[in-house]
C-alpha cells in the first residue's frame, strides 16, 4: 500500500503523558505515518511500526520525543476512500488498452474497382464487376461505396472493403474465414485488416 502512495494510520489511545498531542480528543485519534524515515522502515519490512513524527489531533505536524511510539503491524490502518481510489486505479491499469483504429488516410478512404475484383471476385458466384458498374452501392443506397467518391466519374468510385466484405457474407453467404484470408492476402487491404478484425470482434464472430 505504501509503495502506491497511501498513508498508513495507527489509532493512539489517549495518553496523559502526551496530552498536548491529543488536545480535546480525550478518547484518542488516528495518527498518520507520513515521515519518510518511518514509512521507509515499513516498506523495508520492519517487524513493527515506529512513529517518530506525526500530526496531532488538530492536524499540526509534531516531532515526537525519542524513541517515539512503537505499535504492532496489525494496528496499521488505511483510509477507506484512499483504498477505493487505489483499487479503481489498479483496475483501470489492468484493463487491456482499447484497439486503436486510425482515422482514414487519403489512401484508406476506400479501394478501387480493380482492387475489389482482385480481392473478392473469386469468392462470389455473381458477376461482381457488373454489380459494381451498375452504379449502385451494391447493398442499397451508397452501401459499400464511399459516399461522394463517384461524383466526377464512375471509374473514380471507391469502396469500403470492410462494409463490402460484411455485405458479401450477409447477402451472398461468403464465409468469414474466406474474407479474412482475402484481407491478409493483399497488400492494399493491409491497412484495413485491424478494422476488419475489430468489426468481427464487435459482432462476436
Amino acid at each position: 500500500m505504501i509503495e502506491h502512495g497511501l498513508i498508513p494510520y495507527v489509532w493512539l489511545d489517549y495518553d496523559a503523558d502526551h496530552a498536548a498531542l491529543f488536545g480535546d480528543a480525550n478518547g484518542g485519534y488516528a495518527a498518520p505515518i507520513f515521515f519518510e524515515g518511518d514509512t521507509r522502515r515499513l516498506a523495508d519490512g520492519s517487524e513493527d511500526v515506529l512513529i517518530t513524527m506525526t500530526k496531532d489531533a488538530y492536524k499540526i505536524v509534531t516531532q515526537l520525543k525519542p524513541p517515539g511510539f512503537r505499535r504492532a503491524l496489525h494496528e496499521l490502518r488505511f483510509l477507506k476512500k484512499e483504498l477505493e481510489r487505489l483499487a479503481s486505479k489498479l483496475k483501470r491499469e489492468a484493463e487491456p488498452a482499447p484497439i486503436k483504429i486510425e482515422g482514414a488516410k487519403e489512401s484508406q478512404l476506400g479501394i478501387n474497382e480493380k482492387q475489389v475484383l482482385m480481392a473478392f471476385a473469386g469468392l462470389v458466384k455473381i458477376n461482381l464487376e457488373q454489380a459494381l458498374d451498375s452504379g449502385g452501392g451494391l447493398f442499397g443506397d451508397d452501401g459499400a461505396r464511399v459516399k461522394g467518391s463517384a461524383k466526377k466519374s464512375k471509374n473514380k468510385a471507391l469502396w469500403n472493403p470492410v462494409t463490402l466484405a460484411l455485405g458479401l457474407n450477409d447477402v451472398y453467404r461468403v464465409p468469414l474465414a474466406h474474407l479474412t484470408r482475402a484481407f491478409n492476402a493483399h497488400d492494399f487491404l493491409r491497412e484495413w485488416t485491424a478494422q476488419w478484425n475489430h468489426t468481427l470482434a464487435l459482432l462476436g464472430k
